[in-house]
């Protein structure tokens, strides 16, 4: 009976990849990434609120913190966790506002900016698609460091391209590209 249910769950989901859950803000490798960058046990996030001026309907998939040494109140961050939805078989959905349910290949990362909004460290923690791995590599992630908006980048130009990961390689770049772009609006308005 177990492999008969099992086989009807290959059958229906051919990737073998189960449909989109909510990103986990609360990852054990996430937070193990955070305790590093900020040099902390417990590094504490204060969620940051989009202005609706600002947000698009359907464009986030993720959030923004900033992030401090909670006993000195030093080394102010900012984080963004997020989801990049990629390809399945059949077809590819990297619009924002296609809904989860519809897609079951994606990948969840985090951007670690530094206090003037350029791009200190790009980790991706959960990755959930049967192509393009390729992307989880730290060295191929480090072309994003120092990244601050203030130019375009351009996967096969400014951005290395992957042979085998080309929709993840466009996909995350395009994120990293608009979430620090959008990242500079939200502190400019607070400010």
């Amino acid at each position: 009976m177990l492999k008969l249910f099992l086989l009807s769950i290959i059958l229906w989901n051919p990737t073998g990849i189960f449909p989109q859950k909510g990103i986990d803000f609360d990852n054990k490798i996430l937070l193990k990434e955070l305790q590093k960058v900020i040099g902390a046990t417990q590094p504490e996030r204060r969620e940051i609120q989009i202005p609706e001026a600002l947000a698009l309907p359907g464009s986030i998939r993720g959030k923004f913190f900033e992030l401090q040494e909670p006993a000195t109140n030093q080394h102010k961050k900012y984080i963004y966790i997020g989801r990049v939805n990629g390809c399945r078989q059949g077809g590819c959905s990297n619009s924002a506002g296609t809904a989860d349910t519809e897609t079951p290949e994606y990948f969840d990362y985090l951007i670690i900016f530094s206090p003037v909004l350029s791009v200190e460290q790009v980790k991706i923690y959960n990755y959930q698609a049967s192509h393009g791995q390729e992307v989880t590599n730290k060295g191929w992630l480090k072309q994003f460091q120092g990244y601050d908006g203030s130019r375009q980048l351009t996967v096969g130009k400014s951005i290395d391209a992957i042979s085998g990961a080309t929709i993840s390689a466009f996909g995350i770049t395009n994120d990293i590209q608009e979430k620090t772009r959008l990242l500079k609006q939200i502190v400019e308005a607070k400010n």
